[in-house]
């Protein structure tokens, strides 16, 4: 598949308001459709990652919110109408509700999904 929309997409992470949905689009890399509720903090789902950060690359829009990025070297806002690059080394907390869309290499973003999900349960 080299195109997806939203609802083709299929969800593999759902609860307590926030929604991942992700499909492979070809070339090794996978789009993901994300929402945030205001107050989501993916930093304790990261933990056990090096770092205890996302070590994925993301290129994206960022469609609705504020979104904070916590990196090693400190953190940066991204708000609604930004293309965004996140290099490897993250954690998401949204300001606000959001909803972005972001491209990431499927391999790699995949064993972060899985141990997102291992958090969890």
């Amino acid at each position: 598949m080299t195109a997806t929309t939203r609802d083709d997409a299929p969800v593999v992470i759902e609860g307590g308001g926030v929604e991942l949905r992700l499909q492979e689009v070809g070339g090794d890399m996978s789009a993901a459709f994300v929402r945030f509720p205001k107050g989501t903090d993916m930093g304790p789902a990261l933990k056990g990652l090096p770092g205890d950060l996302c070590q994925v690359p993301h290129w994206g829009y960022l469609f609705k919110g504020r979104l904070k990025m916590r990196t090693e070297d400190g953190e940066e806002v991204y708000e609604a109408g930004q293309a965004f690059y996140w290099p490897p080394g993250h954690a998401p907390e949204a300001l606000e509700d959001c909803e972005y869309v972001d491209f990431s290499p499927t391999k790699e973003f995949g064993e972060v999904i899985d141990h997102i999900r291992s958090q969890a349960g």
